[in-house]
C-alpha cells in the first residue's frame, strides 16, 4: 500500500494500473507494462507494482512525468453511430445507453446530432463547460463532412461565406464550404459552422441545390475525431485536448480527464 501525504487517513483505494487506466494512459494491458517498466510515480518514487493501492484524491500519480489528476467532473468524447439519438433518455436508444449503466450518472451530451448523423460528440457532467461550447457568442466551430447529391450552385462557397439565408428566411452566420472529394458516388463537402440551428447543415445544403444524404462531425473546436475510435466507441479526453478545449474558450484553469475510456457495444 502506497503512504499518502502526511499520513492522512484512507478513502478511497484503487490499484494503480487500474488509476491510469482510468486516466486514459493506455489500455489495462498496456499501462500494466508501462508501470512495470518504471514509467509511473507515486507521491514522487517510482512505483512498477501495477497493483499498489493508491488514492486519487491524496497521492501524486505521475506517468511519463505528467500529473495525474483526480477531478469530480467527468470528460469524454464518442464517435456516436447513425440510428442513436442525443438524449439523456427516450424510448428509443440514446447515446447513453452505449455506455455501461454504471458509468451513466450524471453525463449528458453537449449539443445534439441528428439521429442519422455520426461522428464527434463530447459527454460530460460540467454544465458550465456545456453552457461555454453552446453560447454562440464563444463561436467555436463545429466541422462536418458531407455526402451530397445533386449539383450545388456554382457560387455556393460564397453564399455560404456571405452568410446564407435559409428558404424560410432564417439567416445564418457565415460558415466555409470546401470540397472534399468523392466517397460512393457522392460528393464529399466540408462544413465548418460557429452556431447550431436545427438541421442546419441539411437545410443550408439544401439552399444551394443538393441534398445531405450522409453527414458526420470531424471536429469540435481544437477537437478532432480520432481516426482509431471506432462508432459507438467513447474515450476520455485527455489533459491535453482538455487544455486546448478550455482555452478554447477562454478558459486556462482546465482540469485533467479521469473517465476511463469505453468501447461501445
Amino acid at each position: 500500500m502506497i503512504s499518502g501525504p502526511g499520513g492522512k487517513g484512507r478513502s478511497t483505494l484503487i490499484r494503480l494500473d487500474k488509476l491510469l487506466t482510468h486516466f486514459g494512459c493506455g489500455t489495462r494491458r498496456q499501462v500494466i507494462d508501462a508501470v512495470r517498466r518504471g514509467r509511473a510515480q507515486v507521491n514522487g518514487k517510482v512505483c512498477c507494482d501495477p497493483a499498489a493501492k493508491v488514492d486519487p484524491e491524496q497521492d501524486e500519480i505521475r506517468f511519463d512525468g505528467t500529473v495525474q489528476s483526480y477531478q469530480k467532473h467527468r470528460y469524454l468524447m464518442m464517435n456516436k453511430p447513425a440510428g442513436v439519438i442525443t438524449a439523456v433518455s427516450d424510448r428509443r436508444e440514446t447515446v447513453l445507453d452505449l455506455l455501461p449503466e454504471s458509468e451513466r450518472r450524471g453525463l449528458f451530451p453537449v449539443g445534439r446530432l441528428d439521429r442519422d448523423t455520426e461522428g464527434l460528440l463530447i459527454l460530460t457532467t460540467d454544465g458550465q463547460l456545456c453552457h461555454a461550447l453552446m453560447s454562440p457568442r464563444r463561436h467555436v466551430e463545429k466541422v462536418y463532412l458531407a455526402g451530397v447529391s445533386g449539383t450545388l450552385a456554382p457560387d455556393a462557397p460564397e453564399l455560404f461565406a456571405a452568410g446564407l439565408t435559409l428558404r424560410d428566411g432564417t439567416a445564418c452566420r457565415p460558415a466555409l464550404l470546401e470540397p472534399a472529394g468523392e466517397r460512393d458516388g457522392l460528393a464529399l463537402w466540408r462544413i465548418t459552422l460557429r452556431e447550431g440551428k436545427y438541421h442546419q447543415v441539411k437545410r443550408m445544403v439544401a439552399a444551394v441545390g443538393g441534398h445531405v444524404e450522409t453527414l458526420r462531425r470531424v471536429a469540435v473546436g481544437p477537437l478532432e475525431l480520432p481516426p482509431g475510435l471506432e462508432p459507438g466507441c467513447s474515450r476520455a479526453l485527455t489533459g491535453e485536448e482538455l487544455g486546448r478545449l478550455f482555452r478554447q474558450i477562454g478558459t486556462e484553469n482546465a482540469p485533467d480527464s479521469h473517465e476511463t475510456a469505453r468501447k461501445g457495444p
